[in-house]
């Protein structure tokens, strides 16, 4: 099962790699198209644009929390005692659980079941706006499943290690 979910961590790493490298190249075309002699600018490379700089910022997000990347208040964290530190350890798990799910997840998805009831399409692209809003419920699902894969990380109290050493 780990394996799988290894794989599957790593299919949402690429993912993002590819996101972002035709979010650069969307960009770049776009300017190259205002300040070329000759050619029509593209319309629409502002549209794709905004909508890959969500996904990539989604899912980014959900990547770096994975690997503990995120801004924390470590500093006062690690001048309390380890089992203080598992508390708060759990706390915060818990706290971006209950964010995930709820905002992410719940929010998420009505969000895009809205949208997609409205049938509301993108200016340029004409593409339905709820598929491209499906990045809000995705990552939270990562999310939720990021931070049951700390709580279940999370060392017993007396244990000297620490959440980076995992």
């Amino acid at each position: 099962m780990a394996a799988l979910w290894n794989k599957v961590v790593r299919s949402l790493e690429w993912l993002t790699i590819i996101l972002f490298v035709v979010l650069t190249l969307d960009v770049l075309w776009g300017v190259l198209s205002r300040y070329i002699p000759g050619i029509r600018p593209s319309d629409w490379t502002e549209e794709l644009a905004v909508y890959l700089l969500v996904w990539v910022s989604l899912f980014g997000a959900a990547v770096t929390y994975r690997s503990y990347g995120h801004l924390g208040v470590d500093y006062f964290v690690s001048k309390l005692d380890p089992s203080a530190q598992r508390l708060v350890a759990v706390i915060v798990e818990l706290a971006v659980l209950f964010f995930a799910g709820f905002a992410l997840c719940y929010g998420g998805w009505r969000l895009v079941m809205d949208t997609l009831a409205a049938n509301q399409l993108t200016p340029l692209l004409q593409w339905r706006i709820g598929y491209l809003y499906s990045a809000v419920p995705l990552s939270g699902v990562f999310f939720c499943a990021f931070a049951i894969e700390h709580l279940i990380k999370l060392q017993p109290v007396g244990s000297h290690t620490t959440e980076k050493d995992i």
